[in-house]
């Protein structure tokens, strides 16, 4: 449900939008995408591994906002430039699509940033393709000075197999914090029981169930919306039956806000 294409995607409901928190309007250069104070964004590239269908990316349109070669050239070229980032995000489409040696280039520029303390990386690719993390990839993070956080995305329990509980520990011996963002979906993982499961499983192999979000309302997205009242009930259901690190921030992110809005 996650993945697959169906024909709801095609109705056209009103506030769902191609950007629909606002993206297209916060690159100061070509690849970069600032919104939050001290942080930037690196658009290493366009691909995924899987296209959710639910991503609120799923219209960008990565070539002409620079998420090309020359693109990352200028967005690296401008972190330097700019000594209030503290927190460079590798972000995409999936940044560990990109090879060893085109990745470790990067972290290699950005270690020679004095201003630059840490390095954070947004990737799916843990979860759907555990394979991708190798030791060229566990050893170009473990060679970096700054401090890693790797934020994955599962939304389900089911995501979370033995593969992936190993690459997840790989990443963490480098070490890395490992933090998962999931988005509340209807049908998929809108139950106290899905979330209770979804975050005993991510406590169980060592990532801290950070955020759930609410959809991001894409267009084509309107069929995996849960109202925000229910949301809140859910969350509210795992403070009563989970300790505190177990349960994730409901936040939904809000176009010109200077951070993500928590809502629980």
């Amino acid at each position: 449900m996650q993945v697959l294409p169906v024909g709801a995607e095609r109705d056209d409901v009103a506030g769902f939008t191609a950007d629909p928190v606002g993206e297209q309007g916060t690159l100061p250069a070509p690849g970069l995408v600032r919104k939050y104070a001290g942080r930037a964004l690196v658009l290493l590239g366009g691909a995924c591994a899987v296209h959710c269908r639910y991503c609120f990316r799923r219209a960008f349109p990565y070539v002409e906002h620079g998420a090309t070669t020359a693109g990352v050239e200028a967005a690296l070229e401008a972190v330097a430039g700019d000594d209030s980032i503290a927190e460079v995000i590798l972000s995409g489409g999936d940044p560990l699509l990109v090879d060893d040696a085109r990745l470790g280039a990067v972290v290699r520029r950005l270690d020679a940033i004095p201003h630059v303390r840490r390095l954070r990386i947004h990737t799916r690719l843990p979860v759907v393709l555990p394979s991708r993390v190798t030791p060229g990839l566990t050893g170009l993070l473990a060679a970096s000075r700054l401090t890693r956080v790797v934020v994955i995305h599962a939304n389900h329990a089911r995501e979370l197999d033995g593969d992936v509980a190993l690459a997840v520990r790989r990443l963490a011996e480098t070490p890395a914090l490992v933090l998962n963002q999931a988005v509340l979906l209807a049908r998929v993982n809108d139950s106290i029981a899905a979330q209770t499961a979804l975050a005993e499983r991510l406590v169980e192999v060592g990532v801290v169930p950070y955020y759930l979000h609410l959809l991001d309302r894409v267009a084509g997205s309107a069929h995996f919306e849960v109202d925000e009242a229910r949301a809140r009930a859910i969350v509210e259901s795992l403070r009563a039956s989970l300790p505190g690190y177990a349960v994730p921030r409901l936040a939904r992110e809000v176009p010109g806000e200077p951070a993500k809005v928590w809502l629980a």
